[in-house]
């Protein structure tokens, strides 16, 4: 079909300077490894080594947790919530003023489309420390005593654990709130996408963060292994996979660290016949296509009412012809590469055992360019709840409809998978709504809408999607203790 042709317009990384190599933010201060492990970080749309990245150890971990111990039993820990709230605050502003800044790396590092880096991912960043900054002096307000009639504290050190899907993001999801209830923080972020966080320590220190509040330390997963593991840390706090999210429930069994577990996700994405099918369309794009599918909560499954399934499918491969994929420093694009090799490499796997199991696998057609990762925006109709593709995680563009006649049939199929992370519906209903809503064993529920997020609202999970919630004052709880003791 025919396609409206766009001339490029490429956003200039100028604003970003990049250094050849970068070390451990420990105290208020980059610093050496104590070892010399290192890695290199790429541009996946290029594969271009951007920075050569210090592996931190047992020993420089060490290091981190007693550093925010420090800055807990000292500095820290003797300011007032309104103190901490103009701290937070700061570093909003600060946020919002290198904005263009941490976008640009953003993309470089992760390899979605600039726009949504521009768009959502760093507004939202900076949104999360404004919200947190105005609860930090109203803890005893916001009803987390737990019956206890104590006033809230802070736990105590943090060690957080955050992915590569959105980095600056999830930092801000981590940090913010454990700030604003007066902890301090050990923060690893993932090997592939370090860059974001390791600018934020400039902006802790442009914002004169007392030293050893927050501390940065990157490396593999093993390095997350032993700060999860470190005696010294009171909670954790991890985003990312299923499978070691139930790991680290495991290793902290039988401790007294508390843990904050958002995990993976198998979304439905329900459409019925009454719905404007127009608009539920650009809501199953944005559901799964948005930054290529890395998304827990992504809308991976589409229930469709029987009815009107051929129309919607019809209308949504028109859609999917549309959308552009390519270069994500192109302020056009609309479709970015895939974050490493080895994602790459999972969607591939998923994606041929779709077919072997019998769907019927459509592809948008574009031209995929030469170095990168890439893959296009996939659909499998054909889809039985018997299929891996219905059941397991893809994280990447991928698609899978399954169809359903009553709004009974659409709960059953929704729920069954080992995930409760989130959920969409699309009707004209506002009953339906609230009684699918009650039904759905998801955290989050959308209606008319998709891949929504706001810093007021908890977010979290049921089942293997994990426990605890992140934002709005639910999230708050996972940060503070009442009582005498920790």
């Amino acid at each position: 079909m025919a396609k409206f042709e766009y001339a490029p317009a490429p956003e200039s990384r100028a604003v970003v300077n990049i250094r050849p190599s970068y070390g451990l933010f420990i105290g208020g201060e980059f610093v050496e490894s104590t070892g010399d492990s290192t890695f290199k970080t790429i541009s996946p749309s290029s594969e271009e080594v951007l920075a050569e990245i210090t592996e931190a150890g047992e020993a420089d971990i060490d290091l981190a947790v007693r550093a925010a111990r420090r800055a807990f039993d000292g500095p820290w820990g003797r300011l007032s919530g309104a103190e901490r709230g103009k701290y937070l605050f700061r570093i909003a502003r600060i946020l919002q003023e290198r904005a263009r800044e941490f976008a640009v790396l953003e993309t470089l590092d992760n390899g979605k489309p600039i726009k949504e880096s521009r768009d959502v991912d760093i507004p939202l960043a900076a949104a999360h420390f404004f919200y947190h900054a105005g609860w930090a002096d109203k803890l005893e307000h916001a009803g987390l005593s737990g019956g206890s009639g104590q006033p809230p504290r802070p736990i105590g050190v943090v060690g957080q654990v955050i992915p590569w899907n959105f980095p600056l993001l999830m930092l801000s999801w981590k940090i913010a709130p454990a700030l604003a209830a007066g902890n301090t923080v050990v923060l690893k972020p993932s090997k592939t996408t370090p860059l974001t966080a390791l600018l934020f320590a400039e902006v802790c220190q442009q914002a004169d963060l007392p030293a050893g509040v927050v501390n940065i330390i990157t490396g593999t997963g093993r390095t997350g292994a032993h700060l999860i593991r470190h005696p010294g840390v009171d909670k954790i706090a991890f985003t990312g996979s299923t499978e070691v999210g139930k790991d680290i429930a495991r290793s902290i069994a039988g401790t007294r660290k508390r843990a904050t577990l958002e995990l993976g996700g198998k979304a439905a994405n329900i459409v019925f016949d009454d719905a404007a099918i127009d608009q539920a369309v650009e809501g199953i794009v944005n559901g799964i296509f948005f930054n290529q599918g890395h998304v827990c909560c992504a809308g991976s499954r589409l229930l469709v009412q029987e009815n009107v399934a051929d129309d919607v499918i019809m209308r949504l491969k028109r859609r999917l012809q549309t959308l552009r994929l390519g270069d994500p420093m192109d302020k056009n694009t609309d479709v970015g590469a895939i974050n490493s090799a080895a994602q790459l490499a999972r969607i591939r796997e998923m994606t041929s055992v779709g077919e072997a199991e019998g769907a019927t696998r459509w592809s948008a057609p574009c031209a995929l360019p030469e170095r990168g990762f890439w893959f296009a925006p996939t659909i499998f109709t054909g889809v039985s709840q018997a299929h891996r593709i219905a059941q397991e995680e893809i994280f990447g563009p991928v698609l899978s409809v399954l169809t359903f006649r009553t709004p009974q049939e659409a709960v059953a199929k929704a729920n069954n998978t080992p995930y409760g992370l989130s959920a969409g519906i699309w009707t004209e209903k506002g009953s339906r709504i609230l009684w699918m809503a009650d039904q759905l064993r998801a955290g989050v529920v959308w209606a008319n809408t998709f891949n929504r997020f706001d810093p007021t609202s908890p977010f979290g999970g049921y089942k293997e999607s994990g426990y605890g919630r992140e934002g709005g004052r639910h999230g708050l709880e996972g940060y503070v203790t009442t009582g005498a003791t920790r």
